[in-house]
């Protein structure tokens, strides 16, 4: 089975675009945001657009698209009215998610500052449940995934156990699975560096939420140390992870049919198909 492996893209001139882009830099497959990450009200998708995508797609074989929810959206805040305009919000991003035929939504938890964890996970998973009820996702592809985070204080979902509780509390009412993300695993205090601390992690997923429910890898290198919480992505195989971590997981079998994505910085042009054919590299 081909491997799939890509970067997060851009949309100027229209998400369909990001199609073309991924085949032109060798990406089998895709993230994107779907409208602006740091504006609340977003536009509705262009049917046209969405056509489009859908037909790009097919015919180039890029896939799945994974669509990452705004940075705004925080489904526990302890702020009845950030709650409510990020219920708002995420239902704003299933819709054009569905519109857009994206198999993958990614989001971050949350900070459930001012309140106890245990809150914030009931009050995420009131939120999301809320954000997709009525919405016609059944019969589809599409599946929320809930990212693991770099594990600052109160932000939801820094360890194993919080993203499988809160992907138990939510399995009546979404379809769900999780997302990991590389660098956040690692500044989180995760060892993935080690050969026997990247098979104690991978068994520590397993035992929590199960690494069938692992659909997106974020492969990220990481600016900072293992267990500083800071969340600061670098080119694969030039930070504080390195190259081989990335080699286990991506001949790992467990996550054969898993999409691996790069995060990683753009800071010249290039960066995207370098990160991407760094990771392909690494499958042979």
């Amino acid at each position: 089975m081909k491997k799939r492996i890509g970067v997060h893209l851009g949309t100027a001139g229209g998400a369909s675009n990001a199609v073309e882009r991924a085949k032109e830099i060798g990406a089998s497959t895709f993230q994107i945001f779907s409208s602006s990450p740091r504006m609340w009200r977003s536009p509705k998708i262009d049917p046209a657009q969405a056509e489009r995508m859908r037909t790009l797609r097919a015919k180039l074989d890029v896939g799945p698209l994974v669509i990452h929810t705004s940075y705004l959206v925080n489904v526990c805040s302890q702020t009845a009215e950030i709650r409510d305009k990020s219920v708002a919000a995420f239902r704003g991003e299933i819709e054009r998610a569905l519109t857009l035929g994206a198999e993958f939504l990614v989001l971050h938890p949350g900070s459930w500052k001012g309140m106890t964890r245990n809150e914030g996970l009931k009050l995420a998973a009131e939120s999301i449940a809320k954000a997709i009820d009525g919405l016609p996702w059944q019969g589809t592809d599409f599946s929320i995934l809930i990212e693991n985070t770099a594990g600052s204080e109160c932000s939801l979902g820094g360890n194993f156990e919080q993203v499988a509780e809160l992907v138990l509390r939510l399995k009546t009412h979404a379809p769900v699975g999780v997302c990991l993300d590389t660098c956040h695993t690692h500044v989180s205090g995760y060892d993935i560096v080690t050969a026997e601390g990247y098979a104690d992690t991978i068994t520590q997923a397993d035992i929590t939420f199960g690494v069938d429910a692992v659909r997106v890898w974020h492969c990220n290198d990481a600016k900072a140390a293992r267990g500083s919480k800071l969340d600061r992505h670098e080119h694969i195989g030039q930070g504080n992870i390195g190259v081989e971590p990335f080699r286990w997981l991506l001949r790992d079998p467990r996550f054969a049919d898993c999409a691996f994505i790069a995060e990683t910085p753009n800071d010249e042009p290039g960066d995207e198909e370098r990160n991407v054919r760094v990771l392909q590299s690494l499958v042979k």
